[in-house]
C-alpha cells in the first residue's frame, strides 16, 4: 500500500509539458528523485519556480543568453505534488527580458495558490504594473548575475529607477547579485524602505564559508529586518553535490541572523547554461526531494521550518490565512 508521501512522489511523475519544437511531451522528467521523508506543514510554498511555456506562444527575448526546455504548469502542478506544496511563487526568468506574460499565465491557471515576480525596469508603464499586480505578483526582479552586471554606481541607477514603482504597489525587490554587490550597496538597500530579498543564498561561495567578504554585510541587513534571504539553488553555491555539506553552515548562520527572513526555494526547473542560444540548455540535474531533506537536515526545529515554508512567505508575498 502506497503511503501518503508515497502517493505524492508517484503524482510527481506525471503531467504534461510543451517541447520547444512544438507538440506535446507525455510529462518532463520529474525533478523529484529522493522522497521527502520529513512532514511538510500545510500551507507550505516553493519561492523560487520558473515556468517556460511554448515559445510559440511565449516568444523568448532574441538577446537572451540560454535557451530553456519547457516546463510547464503542468509539470509544476506534479512537483507541487511530489514534495506536498501548496503554494507556490513562480518568477519571471531572464530569457523573456521584460515580458512577464509566461509567467502571469501561470499565475491566473494556478490561481490564489500562486504568486509572482516580475522583471521590470523604468520604462515598464503603470498599466502594466497594475495589471501585474492585480494578477498576483508581489515582487520586481534585478537579474545581474545573469548579465554579468556587478558595478555598484550602474546597479544604484537600476534601482533609482524601479524603486518608486515597487514602493507605490508595496512589492519586494528582489536580486540575483553576487555578495560583493551586498556589501557595496548595503547602506543603501537599507535605507530604501523597500522588503529586500536576495536569492540564492546571496551568490554566497560555501567554500569560502561564513567568513567570506560581504556575507556579514547580508547578514546585518537581514537581522535587521531589511532583507530576506532565499535559499534556494544550493548548487550555485557548491560544486559538493549531491548533498552539499559545505552549504549547511552558510544556511545555518542566514536562519541564525533572523529566522522571520528566510524562505526556501528549488529553482526548478534548475535552468542551465549553453554555449549558444540557438540550441536547447539542458538543466541542471537536481533533486527536489533531496534538497528539501537537506533542509530538514539543517534546521532540525519543526518550528523554524514552519516559518520558512509556511508563514514567512504568507507574510512576503501575501498569502491568505
Amino acid at each position: 500500500m502506497l503511503t501518503r508521501r508515497g502517493m505524492l512522489h508517484a503524482a510527481g511523475a506525471t503531467g504534461a509539458s510543451v517541447i520547444a519544437g512544438g507538440g506535446r511531451a507525455a510529462a518532463a522528467p520529474s525533478t523529484v528523485k529522493t522522497p521527502v521523508d520529513f512532514d511538510v506543514p500545510r500551507g507550505a510554498c516553493d519561492c523560487h519556480v520558473h515556468v517556460f511555456g511554448d515559445p510559440n506562444e511565449f516568444p523568448f527575448a532574441p538577446d537572451r543568453v540560454y535557451t530553456p526546455p519547457a516546463a510547464s504548469v503542468d509539470d509544476l502542478r506534479a512537483l507541487q505534488a511530489a514534495l506536498g506544496f501548496e503554494r507556490v511563487v513562480i518568477v519571471t526568468p531572464s530569457v523573456y527580458g521584460l515580458d512577464n506574460s509566461c509567467t502571469r499565465d501561470a499565475i491566473l491557471k494556478l490561481g490564489e495558490r500562486a504568486r509572482g515576480v516580475a522583471v521590470i525596469d523604468q520604462s515598464t508603464p503603470v498599466g502594466v504594473l497594475d495589471e501585474l499586480a492585480a494578477s498576483g505578483f508581489r515582487g520586481a526582479r534585478l537579474n545581474l548575475e545573469t548579465v554579468g552586471q556587478a558595478d555598484p554606481d550602474a546597479i544604484k541607477r537600476l534601482i533609482a529607477g524601479v524603486a518608486e514603482k515597487v514602493r507605490a504597489r508595496r512589492w519586494h525587490l528582489q536580486f540575483n547579485t553576487r555578495m560583493s554587490v551586498v556589501a557595496a550597496l548595503k547602506d543603501e538597500l537599507a535605507a530604501l524602505g523597500i522588503p529586500i530579498v536576495f536569492d540564492h543564498f546571496g551568490r554566497a561561495q560555501a567554500r569560502l564559508g561564513t567568513a567570506q567578504p560581504g556575507f556579514a554585510a547580508m547578514l546585518e541587513l537581514v537581522h535587521a529586518g531589511h532583507a530576506y534571504v532565499k535559499i534556494s539553488a544550493a548548487y550555485r553555491s557548491s560544486q559538493k553535490a549531491p548533498g552539499f555539506p559545505d552549504v549547511a553552515p552558510i544556511a545555518q548562520a542566514i536562519v541564525a541572523a533572523n529566522p522571520d527572513r528566510v524562505v526556501w526555494g528549488t529553482n526548478w526547473p534548475h535552468p542551465g547554461r549553453g554555449t549558444s542560444p540557438s540550441a536547447i540548455a539542458p538543466p541542471y540535474p537536481a533533486d527536489d526531494g533531496l534538497m528539501l531533506n537537506l533542509l530538514a537536515r539543517w534546521l532540525p526545529d519543526a518550528a523554524i521550518r514552519k516559518k520558512i515554508l509556511v508563514d514567512n512567505p504568507a507574510r512576503l508575498y501575501g498569502f491568505a490565512g
